[in-house]
């Protein structure tokens, strides 16, 4: 939203970035970050997604207090459709945000930590449509 605290990682370094367009009704941001030699992950195809499909949450949080900021954390799967993708992962809200990917490393989507810690994510369908893939 509009005057969040935002924060962005190359490892364990800060990024300074710049917000290129918002879309606040699916809660998306296009984001320019300033890195150099930085690789991309593609995206996945949703129309090859599929039930009990394993999807992995990677996301690094600066918040955590322990020393284990890097996360990873597994699942499969739930329920999707072309808004929304449930999975079985249940994690911290500080993840919000972070990257949903399959097993090849595509990216599948953009996660939401909702009540409980139940993960799920917005489809890379979407995110394509709003950055104009």
């Amino acid at each position: 939203p509009q005057g969040a605290s935002i924060s962005f990682f190359a490892g364990e370094k800060p990024l300074s970035y710049q917000i290129l367009k918002r879309d606040q009704k699916n809660n998306l941001a296009l984001v320019k970050l300033t890195a150099s030699n930085s690789a991309a992950a593609s995206f996945a195809d949703f129309d090859k997604l599929e039930l009990g499909e394993r999807v992995f949450l990677i996301s690094f949080s600066p918040s955590l207090k322990s020393d284990l900021k890097n996360i990873v954390n597994e699942g499969i799967v739930r329920n999707f459709n072309e808004d929304l993708i449930t999975t079985n992962i249940f994690e911290e809200k500080t993840l919000k945000g972070s990257s949903l990917f399959n097993i090849k490393g595509e990216l599948l989507g953009l996660n939401m930590v909702g009540l409980g810690g139940k993960v799920s994510a917005i489809p890379v369908n979407r995110i394509k449509e709003f950055v104009g893939f």
